[in-house]
């Protein structure tokens, strides 16, 4: 029987050394944004906006971690693997997060955006 997993266990890589990922990530490949256009007659259309490319969730601090390192960050590349086989690469991309650690659980919310992000299928 085909491997049925679907989502769970992930691994986060920045520059090759890989993070303790924590809580749900999301992803977005950066593909332009549709939005329909609707006038007083019809449906006219639709208009597309450009979207950065990201990948966003929390990290647990190792307490190794150079914090101000993590946040001031650029030109990294980010590789988010998913539990189904998945593989997203985010390249020449920048923290865009606030950087703030929560000290009840180490937690840092984390967010890169760059320009183009691929999806590598299993």
């Amino acid at each position: 029987m085909a491997d049925q997993r679907r989502a769970g266990l992930i691994q986060l890589q920045i520059n090759g050394v890989i993070f303790d990922a924590k809580g749900k990530f999301s992803t977005n490949l950066g593909q332009p944004k549709r939005e329909t256009i609707i006038g007083a007659d019809k449906v006219h259309g639709f208009k597309e906006t450009p979207q950065a490319s990201y990948i966003e969730g929390a990290i647990t601090d190792r307490g190794t971690l150079d914090l101000k390192a993590l946040v001031t960050a650029t030109d990294v590349t980010v590789t988010l693997s998913y539990a189904n086989g998945k593989v997203f690469v985010l390249r020449d991309a920048w923290f865009a997060g606030d950087g703030t650690l929560d000290t009840d659980e180490a937690e840092i919310a984390v967010r890169w955006e760059g320009i183009d992000a691929e999806e590598i299928a299993p």
